[in-house]
């Protein structure tokens, strides 16, 4: 043999490594298992978030509101309609005077999107200005466009002629 046909090592370290102890941990079988079980304690780690959404769906999950000045009666004329922020700073509401004792008030925002819902007098509808949408103000049900499901209404109590939110409707589906 001359010197450069030699193998510079053991051909046996080289081609056969791979049925050595410890060369091979991770096989296709073992990566397997390995990934059915982090799905599964994913699964299970979602389990609690699961729970909550539950009970909240199901209403079991009554929230207290601290009861909120609107307006008061003698500042809203029939058929206007006065912006506001309910249950938190940071949720956009409406209330409407429809009749001279019929007060309602929803979270102004669509139901679809989220857009910002505006009260039309002359029209007597709730309009999405976004898709179009229109929502009926008695109700709160909507009546055109994408929306399927109506706006939240939000609680109202009439107390010494001021309006107060007191509370949010639950969804029923």
């Amino acid at each position: 043999m001359d010197k450069n046909n030699k193998i510079p090592f053991q051909e046996d370290n080289y081609t056969h490594n791979i049925n050595r102890n410890g060369e091979r941990t991770l096989d296709r079988r073992g990566f397997m298992k390995t990934l059915v079980g982090a799905a599964g304690l994913f699964a299970i780690s979602t389990l609690p978030w699961g729970a909550v959404a539950a009970k909240e769906l199901m209403g079991l999950g009554e929230k207290d509101y601290a009861r909120q000045k609107i307006a008061e009666v003698s500042k809203v004329a029939v058929g206007d309609s006065v912006d506001f922020s309910f249950p938190s700073e940071h949720d956009s509401a409406i209330l409407i005077r429809l009749s001279e004792k019929k007060y309602v008030a929803y979270q102004n925002a669509c139901t679809h999107l989220r857009c910002p819902v505006f009260w039309v007098k002359e029209e007597g509808e709730m309009i999405c200005p976004c898709h179009h949408g229109k929502f009926n103000a008695s109700t709160g049900e909507p009546t055109a466009g994408p929306p399927r499901r109506p706006l939240p209404e939000i609680k109202l109590e009439i107390d010494n002629g001021v309006i107060y939110a007191i509370g949010v409707k639950r969804y029923e589906a």
